[in-house]
């Protein structure tokens, strides 16, 4: 480390102003951070003096998904293996999985990375870190079929109009990983839905569809149609707990999620009320629709179900916790969490065409966010003013 550390030294003068590649200045200062901790410190005011930075944080959050990232690799393989109606070794369905997954990993990198470079070059800024995170979360959240070219457009659309155009990390109002996945919803909906997409080459006659999309159809089932649906593809919660399900990469596995929740809330980077809260707001609304039983989906799904089908845990640990783009206030967090557990249930239950909900609710309360924050704040000011005792 040290050979490398004096190589970027003799380097770094050509980076600064006045050197050759002077104009590289951001992306150099990029790459250099990201392997060392910034060796500059503040000379005015007061400030906590800490050894971690935003890239530093970023790589904890990355660090959490592997235990995802990992699963979903092993999943892909298995699905398909399974679908063949063949046997595998660990190590082939996991080499399967990998050659399936790591295309779409380094089509995010690269695109949202490349995007990221090119608009801190033409701002003469530095590179903003918080796609090291966004790069790793568009492929988790994709299906395994997801064409290459559709995962670059989507990437990049996430990048440039879900950021930049805010003015980049830090600014944006939306998670950029989910205005990538909104996009591709959107623009490519035969690439997020159906039985083909979630299962890898599978056998036509095997059937790849989600829990999610075989609860869609208890809707409209009645009777003995109902159970049979449920108690043939809905009643092993224990898959789905596990993850061994067709889905997105990294949502299938709630264990492996838990797993990364343990380590943002270890760390302090996550926030344990926002994620509690999330899952308290999806089981109450699982319990009111339990309690109402108005069709076989509202009767036959429980609502403890709920919390493990889809990418609801997911989004609760990952997604709805974005510093950036949640809520801020101690109370305002409880209020945001609850709300986007309450929304992404009554979504997916209400609204066959969109089962999976989650990605709807926490967009929505991204926008709402600021707003449940400002009325926390103004009923603080409210409540403190009333304890003041005014002297005549």
């Amino acid at each position: 480390m040290k050979a490398l550390r004096k190589f970027l030294d003799k380097k770094k003068p050509l980076f600064q102003k006045g050197g050759k590649f002077a104009k590289l200045q951001s992306s150099f200062e990029a790459f250099e951070t990201f392997l060392y901790v910034p060796n500059t410190t503040s000379h005015t005011g007061t400030h906590i003096k800490d050894a971690i930075d935003l890239k530093r944080t970023m790589s904890v959050v990355v660090l959490a998904l592997i235990p995802a990232l990992l699963f979903g690799i092993y999943n892909t393989g298995y699905q398909h293996f399974l679908s063949l109606g063949q046997s595998a070794e660990f190590m082939d369905i996991c080499i399967y999985g990998l050659i399936k997954i790591l295309p779409i990993i380094v089509v995010s990198y690269v695109v949202g990375l490349g995007i990221e470079f090119a608009f801190a070059q033409m701002r003469g800024h530095q590179v903003n870190e918080g796609f090291l995170v966004s790069g790793m979360l568009i492929p988790l959240i994709m299906p395994v079929g997801a064409p290459l070219w559709m995962v670059a457009v989507s990437t990049a659309f996430a990048v440039v109009i879900g950021k930049e155009v805010f003015g980049g990390t830090g600014m944006n109002i939306w998670n950029p990983a989910l205005v990538a996945r909104a996009f591709f919803f959107f623009a490519y909906p035969s690439k997020m839905s159906g039985d083909v997409v979630w299962i890898a080459e599978k056998a036509d006659s095997f059937s790849g569809a989600t829990p999610l999309a075989h609860a869609a159809t208890l809707v409209d089932a009645t009777g003995e149609a109902a159970t049979s649906i449920y108690t043939q593809h809905l009643s092993n919660a224990w898959d789905m707990f596990v993850g061994f399900i067709p889905g997105s990469i990294g949502e299938t596995s709630t264990i492996a999620i838990l797993i990364g929740a343990v380590i943002l809330i270890a760390s302090g980077i996550g926030s344990w009320k926002i994620m509690a809260s999330v899952f308290v707001g999806g089981y109450t609304m699982g319990a009111i629709f339990n309690l109402v039983g108005a069709n076989a989906y509202m009767e036959l799904i429980p609502a403890w179900q709920h919390l493990i089908m889809g990418g609801f845990a997911f989004g609760a640990v990952f997604m709805a916790t974005d510093p950036v783009s949640a809520a801020q206030t101690a109370r305002g967090k409880i209020i945001y969490g609850f709300l986007i557990g309450f929304l992404a249930v009554l979504i997916r239950v209400m609204n066959a065409g969109f089962p999976e909900a989650m990605m709807l609710a926490i967009l929505l309360m991204n926008t709402f966010a600021p707003l449940i924050d400002h009325y926390v704040v103004q009923g603080n000011i409210k409540r403190r003013l009333k304890r003041v005792k005014v002297n005549a």
